[in-house]
């Protein structure tokens, strides 16, 4: 097929109910192999803190670990929540990513903390930090740049390796941002999708040429799990929604087991809430999802489409990744695993 673009896989690192984080570690390295064993382009993690299902907290090593159990994917952070660091340290954790995985590496970032205010207490930040995101952004590109050798501090691994930088958002600061500094965007549109368009006109409108970027480049979120019939991909898929009823709850615990029946655990706002939320996911066999999917990338014409599947069964994950090849919509970099 023509015009296909390239595929992404983001992963939280779940650690499904009743299992260890080191299982939970074991299986999301599994499921890096078989996305590239698919063909994808990058295999990113997302920074969360203080969540018992989410084992990606420390992104830097468990990236490094990824790193060394693969050999062509890229690999990044999508994102590190670049309030909760000084910008040096970021810049030596990928310098030293960067040392080891060569141009493997990317870095996106986040101006949200992503966790709660004590954590972001114990993490001895404060919201306040969020208001220095572009400025620290800058240090960082510096930082990572080549013209650092006259200045007093400077990051050792970090500087001159130029790591690419993209900017995360759901809305249109992270939009002008990165439109105004010339980086690639990325739109969260598989947990926060009400500004997708906005967004993403308001990138490719204000984008201005750098020595980084010559044209806008937009890569867009979903939420992607196939499988044999809809049915059995429906059903897993209750997993993801039962996490961000959860959430929303503030209720805390692992990866929750997939359930036949939904009208029991959510009430019809809370239903409401989550279709909304997750209203960029394409869930259902190849037959029921390619054109659809098809329909979104024809709508927003992405350079680039990121997909997620944080769910609780770690078959339906590694079929879904399988089953990829065969939507023929995406450029793949590898001979797709058997599917």
């Amino acid at each position: 097929m023509s015009n296909t673009i390239p595929l992404s896989f983001l992963d939280l690192a779940p650690v499904p109910s009743g299992k260890t984080i080191e299982e939970g570690i074991a299986q999301t390295v599994e499921i890096a192999q078989q996305a590239e064993a698919a063909g994808f382009n990058r295999y990113w993690m997302a920074e969360h803190h203080n969540m018992a299902g989410i084992a990606s907290a420390a992104t830097s090593v468990l990236l490094s670990h990824i790193g060394s159990q693969t050999e062509r994917i890229r690999i990044g952070a999508g994102g590190i929540m670049l309030p909760n660091h000084a910008p040096l340290v970021v810049a030596e954790q990928f310098g030293t990513l960067k040392a080891l995985y060569g141009d493997r590496v990317d870095l996106g970032l986040g101006r949200a903390p992503g966790t709660d205010g004590a954590t972001f207490q114990a993490l001895r930040r404060q919201m306040k930090d969020a208001e220095r995101f572009p400025q620290d952004v800058q240090e960082l590109l510096y930082l990572l740049g080549d013209d650092t050798d006259n200045s007093p501090v400077q990051a050792f691994p970090g500087a001159k390796s130029n790591v690419p930088i993209w900017i995360l958002g759901s809305s249109l600061f992270g939009a002008t941002l990165a439109a105004h500094l010339g980086l690639p965007y990325v739109f969260a549109s598989h947990f926060a999708p009400q500004m997708l368009a906005q967004a993403i006109n308001t990138y490719r409108e204000q984008f201005r040429p750098s020595k980084y970027l010559d044209k806008p480049y937009v890569m867009l979120a979903a939420n992607l799990l196939l499988a044999d019939d809809d049915e059995t991909a429906h059903y897993h898929f209750t997993s993801a929604q039962q996490s961000f009823v959860r959430l929303r709850r503030g209720e805390k615990g692992q990866m929750p087991k997939p359930t036949y029946d939904m009208d029991s655990i959510w009430s019809p706002a809370e239903k409401m809430m989550v279709d909304s939320a997750l209203s960029v996911s394409f869930i259902g066999s190849v037959e029921t999802v390619q054109p659809k999917l098809a329909e979104f990338i024809d709508k927003y014409q992405p350079d680039e489409l990121i997909v997620t599947a944080n769910v609780y069964d770690q078959t339906a994950r590694l079929r879904s990744l399988a089953l990829v090849p065969q939507l023929n919509l995406f450029t793949l970099q590898a001979e797709s695993a058997t599917a």
